[in-house]
């Protein structure tokens, strides 16, 4: 555990370092040497990290998956340099033994002795079953392996159908109309390669058939239960894949998926996960000698989603974590694995359209499976503490932050109060960070995960803004503000260095159980990376302008914020796609600012449409990779090449929409833009002229502003986060902005004219004033 804070720690203080180096224009080569090596060896600091559904950038593929680390207990490891790959396992059988519903709280020595016996001898880890919806029904899990790719057969779903059997062979009913008219365009892509490649798979049961069939439906070789199972029937075929249905059963009653997360008594569930361990002992003595076997648990089995086991017996797998380079991780694979681990096994090529990648064992090793088993249970705590709190964190982020500005302009007008606002808006700005931080700590093994939670983040907010407020920068109006952009910098930019661990299971990044994202740059820190980098590297050219040293501000904006884009949308570092479209146009807005030039909405569009050349560039740069080694990035540059791109970008655009509506995203919204453009155009009446103050204090400041929402703004057209994106870099811009307002009113009246300094003078020297009205966003005066 101290190995895991330490390894965490040292990672936030590289991003220190890294940020320091970038604002002074001085770390280029050396940060993208470290991205670079951490995307290729695919090794990052330790740990543990959703933003739920809606992390995906727009345009992305299904996942964009997630963070490794090295081999301390409590992180992710290296899931694929030196661990043992099934892509090394010579060609051979194999067999999956899907079990829907299946946890790992359920196992133990005494209730399911083979099912224990069996994870005993293999490796083992998480499975995200997030398809479609937030919530997997055993139907669109069945059809994600069959389909290579998240999918879902639409509608309210349950358990798989019923073939109709036809001798040894059978059809599934209604299959074919999956894919026309229902769009699934890849069903039955894992049945047509294994005939393809002249090899023979055995179904058992409905839910293997949905599996194995082909897309009209038909499945070569069927059984219909476990029972019926013949030792020898199994030894004809490579691939063998059973549906150990037992558990789910009982929550199917209806037909469909229950309305509630739990329906049955915890007697009731632990005898049913009895008796699917009694069809899983059948299924291992009937399955060939040296067989590569794989157990999932598939599905969800009610409207709360969980992480469900996943378990390999292969060589050299006894005692290792399981994972996937899907999800960058070592201890957790996603569902469309499973079609690539089966090909993969048993020799045959993976056809186009396939996202996953094989199953892996992981470097690290269990003591014991009881240790391996609390670990991936300590995931699944983390994640529902998460998905528990995140409504009411945003609930009451907005509500705050509405609250804030409405005490902030009765205040304000009245000129009482004023350090009491600062003080507010500095604790406001440092709450985004503290949710990264607190994951420094393994706060989800306290007694109550969900109050030590609150506290951490509460704490390390308390300790920014107090550091902000009380070293010797705090005389100078804008040095509270470049310690909290500096620390929320340092620690986003250390997490992409080491692994985005904590961003992992964060109340502000994302989570396995969400399954929206795994690893990388997630769309909300995103935002708060932006908004950082920018606002921190204008602290250094506010410096410098007052030097007169324009072309070198210019340089230190553009050269720190081109750094912190290309880790955040580096294939396997940030993979945040539409981050580098939203972000190149703020940095290029506030570098031509800062160094006074005008921007016209020719340049604005001009400085977008390179956005979007780059990432495109860098997307088929990964497409160029061989399909185990792409990332998201790399398979979306895939499906513009065939043509199966738009239905990707219609669905995160018809999600981006949706946020518009948000009713915890749109007050931080409304409420920021409204302050901000009142204390523009009525400043006296408004806010006793604290915003034209800060802009009149710096320029640069202003110009950082004005970038900061062109990158709001443009992340939220190109986001299927959307308003997500703007809220987050108003909520932390907006108020550290106004704090320098405030500091700001006793240095430089926005109504008198600032004396010139004299060569004694201990205070930071102010710049010209802008040429135009006092406040207004416009470019700063030339040079």
């Amino acid at each position: 555990m101290r190995r895991t804070m330490v390894a965490r720690l040292a990672g936030v203080l590289m991003g220190a370092v890294v940020t320091a180096s970038l604002a002074f224009g001085a770390a280029v080569p050396a940060l993208a040497a470290s991205g670079e090596t951490a995307s290729d060896r695919g090794v990052s600091g330790s740990g543990a990290s959703s933003l739920g559904h809606g992390a995906s950038a727009f345009g992305l593929g299904d996942t964009a998956p997630g963070a490794l680390s090295s081999g301390s207990e409590g992180s992710a490891g290296s899931a694929g340099s030196a661990g043992s790959a099934v892509e090394h396992v010579a060609a051979g059988p194999v067999a999956l033994i899907g079990v829907p519903g299946l946890m790992w709280s359920d196992l133990s020595p005494k209730d399911t002795p083979s099912l224990w016996a069996f994870a005993a001898e293999g490796a083992a880890g998480s499975l995200s079953v997030r398809t479609v919806g937030s919530v997997s029904c055993p139907y669109d899990s069945w059809l994600t392996v069959s389909a290579g790719i998240r999918s879902a057969v639409g509608g309210r779903c349950g358990g798989p159908p019923v073939p109709e059997q036809r001798g040894t062979s059978a059809v599934v009913p209604g299959f074919a109309s999956l894919i026309e008219p229902g769009g699934q365009k890849n069903a039955g892509a894992l049945g047509a390669a294994v005939k393809a490649a002249g090899q023979c798979a055995v179904a058992v049961g409905p839910g293997a058939a949905v599996a194995l069939a082909d897309p009209t439906g038909a499945v070569v070789d069927y059984v219909p239960s476990a029972a019926q199972l013949d030792p020898e029937r199994l030894k004809r075929c490579r691939i063998t894949v059973v549906d150990v249905d037992t558990l789910i059963k009982p929550y199917l009653t209806s037909g469909y998926m229950p309305r509630e997360p739990e329906v049955l008594a915890p007697a009731d569930r632990q005898a049913a996960v009895r008796a699917a361990d009694e069809q899983v002992r059948a299924v291992l003595a009937a399955l060939p000698a040296g067989a590569t076997v794989m157990v999932a648990g598939l599905s969800d089995h009610g409207t709360v989603p969980h992480l469900r086991v996943a378990a390999l017996r292969a060589p050299d797998a006894k005692g290792r974590t399981l994972g996937a380079v899907s999800t960058h991780r070592d201890d957790m694979t996603i569902l469309p694995d499973l079609t690539t681990t089966l090909l993969t096994v048993a020799g045959v090529p993976i056809p186009g359209g396939v996202v996953g990648v094989p199953w892996e064992a992981g470097e690290r090793r269990a003591a014991s499976l009881e240790d391996a088993r609390d670990r991936l249970m300590d995931e699944e705590t983390a994640g529902q503490t998460i998905r528990g709190l995140g409504a009411g964190f945003f609930w009451t982020l907005a509500g705050l932050q509405v609250l804030f500005y409405i005490v902030a302009i009765l205040l304000l007008r009245r000129r009482t109060g004023l350090p009491a606002v600062r003080v507010a808006a500095l604790a406001l700005a440092s709450l985004p960070t503290s949710t990264y931080l607190v994951n420094l700590f393994p706060w989800h093994r306290a007694g109550q995960p969900m109050a030590t939670l609150v506290g951490g983040i509460l704490g390390c907010a308390l300790l920014i803004a107090t550091v902000a407020l009380t070293g010797p920068w705090r005389h100078r109006p804008l040095g509270p503000l470049a310690v909290v952009t500096s620390v929320t910098a340092a620690t986003l930019v250390g997490d992409l260095i080491t692994g985005t661990t904590l961003q992992f299971n964060s109340v502000m990044g994302f989570n396995g159980i969400n399954g929206a994202r795994y690893y990388g740059l997630g769309n909300i820190p995103f935002a708060l990376l932006a908004t950082s980098v920018l606002l921190t590297a204008t602290v250094v050219a506010h410096r410098l302008t007052a030097q007169g040293r324009r072309g070198l501000s210019a340089i230190v904006v553009a050269a720190s914020g081109g750094v912190a884009m290309i880790l955040g949308g580096w294939p396997g570092v940030g993979s945040d796609f539409g981050g580098v479209i939203a972000f190149l146009p703020g940095i290029a807005v506030t570098a031509m600012l800062v160094a006074g030039r005008k921007v016209s909405l020719v340049k604005l569009g001009a400085f977008c449409v390179a956005g979007g050349v780059t990432v495109m560039a860098i997307a088929f740069l990964d497409n160029m990779r061989p399909p185990n080694s792409q990332t998201h990035l790399g398979r979306f540059a895939g499906q513009v090449l065939t043509g199966d791109a738009l239905p990707v970008i219609l669905r995160k655009l018809d999600a981006m929409l949706r946020t518009l509506l948000n009713p915890n995203l749109m007050p931080i919204v409304i409420a920021a833009l409204a302050f901000l453009i009142f204390a523009v155009l009525r400043p006296g009446a408004a806010s006793a002229g604290v915003i034209p103050a800060a802009f009149t204090h710096s320029p640069a400041l202003r110009a950082g502003l004005i970038g900061t929402l062109v990158s709001g703004v443009v992340g939220t057209l190109v986001n299927d986060s959307g308003a997500a994106v703007l809220s987050m870099a108003l909520a932390l811009a907006v108020p550290l902005v106004l704090s320098v307002g405030i500091a700001s009113l006793g240095q430089d009246d926005p109504t008198t004219p600032t004396p010139a300094p004299t060569p004694d003078d201990t205070t930071e020297t102010p710049e010209p004033r802008p040429t135009g009205p006092a406040g207004t966003l416009g470019a700063t005066q030339p040079a």
